[in-house]
């Protein structure tokens, strides 16, 4: 039996199971996005980003942050990627769209929201992408020949992903925070 000295224990709060269940939507919504085969090899729908525009919107980008990571981590072991250059162009291009996300929930929200949030982060992302496999795998400028297919990928998914956060925020219950703000 292990000295209790040496026994660790954790304690865990509300939030943080909050955090660890929308993770874990997100997770699989990424099993279900890897799942659906697409024309063109990175162009995916980004079904994880609408649990992301969610958890932004009501709890805010911390908690947004920390749900974007533990997907990436959590969802790159479970499709056998960790580590793989797999793992690290789907890292830079989340922490491009939530670098851009952190500057977008500061612009007003009377012309600001889910829709707009979620194409700037696809931008964001593909950018970020573009930029790691232009400088790490692919070093020849003849890469940004296929910006145009990840534009217009990245606008119409989230237009789309952004519509479905939208439309779930005005179905979901408020929040105690969204009460009390209100």
């Amino acid at each position: 039996m292990p000295d209790a000295k040496t026994l660790l224990k954790l304690t865990t709060t509300p939030e943080d199971h909050r955090i660890a269940q929308l993770a874990a939507a997100a997770i699989g919504l990424s099993l279900i996005d890897a799942a659906i085969p697409l024309p063109l090899p990175g162009i995916k729908p980004g079904l994880a980003n609408i649990v992301t525009l969610i958890v932004l919107a009501r709890y805010g980008w911390v908690a947004a942050a920390w749900v974007s990571g533990l997907r990436i981590f959590a969802g790159s072991l479970l499709l056998g990627y960790f580590l793989s250059p797999g793992f690290f162009m789907s890292l830079t291009g989340a922490l491009f769209s939530l670098l851009t996300l952190a500057l977008a929930i500061r612009l007003p929200r009377r012309y600001f929201g889910p829709v707009s949030w979620s194409v700037l982060a696809a931008f964001a992302h593909i950018g970020g992408q573009l930029l790691l496999a232009r400088w790490w795998l692919i070093p020849h400028n003849g890469l940004f020949l296929l910006l145009p297919f990840f534009a217009v990928a990245a606008l119409v998914f989230g237009i789309i992903n952004g519509l479905i956060a939208a439309r779930l925020l005005e179905e979901l219950p408020a929040t105690d925070s969204e009460i009390e703000n209100a």
